[in-house]
């Protein structure tokens, strides 16, 4: 089956590159579709020359719009049959792309997400971020009756028919909660496997903020009960 990696990039010159190079290290990849939502530190001028080779297709956004419509504008693009998001800021290794293919694979999961919190390496570091991931997870638990340990993790896999016909409306960080309800509501079968989690903090560049657990938040309860 084709793979397809679908990459977000905001602000990330640094880290571009490197991260393209530990995706087509993995040698399971079929397309790399890197969204640029808007960049204004060079990462765009960088990305103009790696377009076209090892895998990768650049999609230019022209002005910021958000994780989510970064991830939906890849979506929209991305033509495999396995479709699998990778932020480009280092903090997910690629090097764990095969046990999160190995259920789908087997054809045990529809879709499967990367656990941060099942036992592997991470680095330790913003407890209060932690805290905010286990209630948002907790949160989903209770609402939708499943026993995730990581809805917000950034690696989430599944097969394409799995968004055929799903409307995805997030453009910022609720794409994650967004994507979730509509996956559960539908009863696809979805694995979690441990992964390995290097966090930056935001003196490093971390984007993510407050307000976006509370934009969580309303996305889980949004989309209980509509659609």
């Amino acid at each position: 089956m084709k793979l397809s990696v679908i990459i977000p990039v905001y602000n990330e010159v640094e880290s571009i590159e490197e991260i393209l190079k530990r995706v087509n290290a993995t040698n399971l990849v079929s397309e790399i579709v890197v969204v640029d939502d808007g960049s204004k530190d060079g990462t765009r001028d960088k990305l103009r020359t790696l377009d076209g080779k090892n895998h990768v297709r650049v999609i230019l956004h022209e002005v910021n719009q958000g994780k989510g419509a970064a991830v939906r504008t890849g979506l929209q693009a991305a033509t495999g049959d396995i479709l699998l998001i990778q932020d480009a800021d280092l903090e997910y290794d690629p090097r764990d792309f095969p046990e999160l293919l190995k259920p789908i694979h087997e054809g045990l999961a529809d879709v499967v997400y990367g656990s941060r919190f099942l036992g592997r390496a991470h680095r330790v570091t913003m407890f209060w971020h932690l805290v905010a991931n286990k209630l948002l997870t907790f949160m989903t638990n209770i609402l939708y009756n499943t026993i995730l340990t990581d809805m917000e993790t950034g690696y989430k896999v599944f097969r394409r028919e799995v968004i055929q016909g799903m409307v995805i409306r997030a453009n910022s960080f609720n794409f994650e909660p967004e994507f979730t309800a509509k996956i559960l509501k539908r009863n696809h079968r979805i694995f979690e496997v441990p992964i390995t989690f290097n966090p930056r903090d935001y003196s490093q560049g971390k984007k993510i903020k407050l307000h976006d657990a509370f934009e969580a938040v309303w996305a889980l309860l949004k989309y209980r009960f509509v659609d």
